[in-house]
């Protein structure tokens, strides 16, 4: 298991291929195997693949704070000790919401963003604290059909319940299948959510205001029945060089790296293609 320091933190990496660098960054509960097990072996074909554990998952060291602001952070510490001076950088989830706050301290470090199913959770909590938001219902039927029994009608907007609930159901996908949950990350996810879902929204989280300074090409990948749409609009109305790709939509939803990871990568592969074909025109152009 590769390990490296960086921010003053033990993390656990992985690297493989050869091309230009693309950096992928796993969501908020997740670890570095939810990419290879359909993404990377596609990406490592034409690229230099890194994927790793952000602090407090899979084999990295746990640590006080959570915000984007320590992911970027975080992110900045082990670009560097790898040496990886310029990237395309892809999150999902949580990881894309950090990926992007890297982008706004750091745009020298980036080619181009990709934004799988981002959710900007901080940014954004008082939409999901309403018992409005949508994705309730997505998340109770969800739980319900995995748990095999109803959720009771008050605990249906309680987040800090329903992730509870998250630690009897066993993992579902990858080599892991089958086995249990670790409750100490589940404790830890609830760390990072309770203050915004308290009204606390730390200090050090993204916020919308600065999306539109990121320049960067970017895509937007979202599956046709995301429980992110409002997250899906701001950062297509803000972001200037955004543009979307809609995949099929998803059984479990916002797990478009695992149940359509085909999908994720064609479109992946087809936006960077898109822009090293311009690149290398404008330099016939100008030769």
């Amino acid at each position: 298991m590769p390990k490296i320091q960086a921010n003053n933190l033990t993390f656990h990496y992985w690297q493989s291929g050869q091309g230009p660098d693309v950096v992928l960054v796993h969501g908020l509960g997740g670890n570095l195997a939810a990419w290879h097990l359909g993404i990377v072996p596609e990406l490592q074909q034409e690229y230099r693949v890194l994927t790793y554990d952000l602090r407090g998952h899979g084999r990295s060291d746990a640590a006080p704070g959570y915000t984007t602001g320590d992911m970027a952070r975080d992110l900045r510490g082990i670009v560097d000790a790898l040496d990886i001076q310029k990237a395309v950088f892809i999150g999902h989830s949580w990881g894309a919401d950090a990926v992007l706050h890297f982008a706004q301290l750091n745009p020298e470090r980036v080619s181009e963003l990709v934004v799988v199913e981002g959710a900007l959770l901080a940014p954004l909590a008082s939409v999901y604290r309403s018992p409005e938001w949508e994705g309730w219902p997505y998340a109770v039927r969800t739980l319900e059909s995995l748990l095999g029994r109803p959720i009771p009608e008050e605990n249906r907007c309680d987040l800090e319940y329903l992730l509870r609930q998250v630690i009897e159901i066993p993992i579902i996908y990858g080599p892991s299948q089958g086995r249990p949950r670790d409750e100490d990350l589940i404790f830890r996810v609830l760390d990072v959510l309770r203050p915004m879902w308290e009204g606390r929204e730390a200090e050090g989280n993204m916020s919308l205001e600065g999306l539109s300074r990121i320049e960067h090409p970017t895509l937007l990948v979202y599956e046709s029945n995301t429980a992110y749409p409002e997250a899906l609009r701001e950062l297509s109305d803000r972001l200037p060089a955004s543009e979307l790709a809609v995949l099929p939509p998803g059984e479990l939803k916002h797990f478009s790296t695992l149940e359509h990871p085909d999908a994720v990568v064609s479109n992946i592969r087809k936006f960077l293609n898109e822009r090293r074909a311009g690149v290398s025109d404008t330099q016939q152009v100008t030769r």
